[in-house]
């Protein structure tokens, strides 16, 4: 595949993004770089290769859910600058 000036183009409209042409001249020439090495690593024959799941060997460990006290409503809304019985009062912010 080849990059061209029109495709940065098209890639900088859709991102938003403005470029120079020194920027845009090595955009491309990045953008090349990085779809050659994509080619490159096509032509690796895979066949029979197990999808990487993990980097290393070391598995994740992870802890064991347990219940565990919780601030109680009062201690919550201790701060709150309107408080309720319940709830955090806020200002309304929605016009109908």
């Amino acid at each position: 595949m080849e990059v061209t000036e029109q495709l940065v183009d098209k890639l900088a409209h859709l991102s938003r993004l403005r470029f120079s042409d020194d920027e845009k001249t090595a955009i491309k020439n990045d953008l090349q770089n990085m779809i050659g090495f994509v080619e490159k690593l096509n032509e690796l024959d895979t066949m029979g290769v197990k999808p990487l799941l993990h980097m290393g060997d070391a598995n994740n460990v992870f802890r064991s859910d347990e219940l565990q006290g919780s601030v109680t409503i009062e201690d919550a809304l201790s701060n709150a600058p309107i408080p309720d019985a319940q709830f955090f009062k806020v200002p309304k912010v929605i016009k109908k």
